[in-house]
């Protein structure tokens, strides 16, 4: 498995929309595409436009899982990147959010 960052920019309209699109992300990893795609986290930023974008980590057998799982799901998933390194200066705050 390989880490990637994946830009999912102005997705959605809302949180409520993000929430539902993380869910079914989550159920289409687990049970259909085990072993070959695993959330790790996502960033949700505010976009310029008022849309909801995010800033996923995964873990993925390769590029092609990244836009096999993203099909499955509706949602965007052609921009990746793989992981070359990773630095930590310290652990993410607690996040606030209701997400």
């Amino acid at each position: 498995m390989n880490l990637f960052v994946i830009r999912r920019p102005s997705a959605w309209a809302s949180l409520q929309e993000l929430e539902a699109a993380g869910a079914k992300s989550a159920k289409v990893a687990k049970e259909q595409m085990s072993g070959t795609v695993s959330w790790i986290r996502s960033y949700v930023v505010h976009e310029p436009d008022g849309r909801i974008g995010t800033f996923c980590i995964y873990e993925a057998k390769d590029g092609e899982a990244i836009r096999d799982h993203a099909k499955r799901v509706g949602m965007p998933g052609e921009e990746f990147y793989p992981v070359a390194d990773t630095v930590i200066l310290r652990n993410d705050p607690i996040s606030t959010a209701a997400v």
